[in-house]
């Protein structure tokens, strides 16, 4: 999840104009590490209809669809949403039910990694719920003052043990967590 010094996701109108992008190879080559073993892409709707329809754009133009292109695109993925009752999206399937049954079911089953790229109240609703296994937290240099926090939900404290630190030449440090 990219977060502003100030910890949030995006502005109060979901500005996100304050990201720092030209990213270098040192960056890319964290972000596949950490989305090899993934096998299950899950978000909320919000997030979806923008997310889907940029990656699968950028599969049309042969000089965008790299490795990562490929693997945003081809990966299975479910939105959940209280709205939809079927995709349009390619390899894309709707959960209607309670986000946290849902999740604990996709745990449960066989595979790999699951990885969420949020909306900030879908990531808010599994932090609280305790589904995240590992946060990787990419801080961006810059504080926005106000904006769309991820940890809003919490109704006690979450504490984290450090698993790594990295900086990157584009000025964003990467916090990589697990819940203590």
């Amino acid at each position: 999840m990219q977060l502003s010094v100030d910890g949030y996701v995006a502005g109060p109108n979901g500005e996100m104009d304050w990201m720092s992008w030209g990213w270098g190879e040192d960056i890319k080559d964290y972000v596949r590490v950490i989305t090899t073993p993934v096998d299950t892409i899950i978000m909320g709707r919000k997030l979806a209809e923008g997310f889907i329809p940029h990656w699968a754009g950028l599969m049309q133009n042969p000089e965008t669809a790299d490795e990562f292109t490929q693997k945003m695109v081809k990966t299975p993925k479910v939105v959940f949403s209280k709205t939809l009752r079927e995709s349009g999206w390619e390899n894309t399937v709707i959960a209607t039910g309670d986000i946290a049954e849902e999740v604990k079911k996709l745990k449960a089953a066989e595979g790999g990694d699951i990885i969420t790229y949020g909306g900030a109240g879908f990531a808010s609703a599994l932090i609280k719920a305790g589904l995240v296994d590992e946060y990787h937290l990419f801080i961006n240099p810059a504080a926005i003052g106000n904006g769309i926090p991820i940890f809003k939900m919490l109704d006690k404290k979450l504490g984290f043990e450090l698993a790594k630190i990295r900086a990157f030449e584009v000025g964003i440090v990467a916090l990589h967590y697990t819940p203590a």
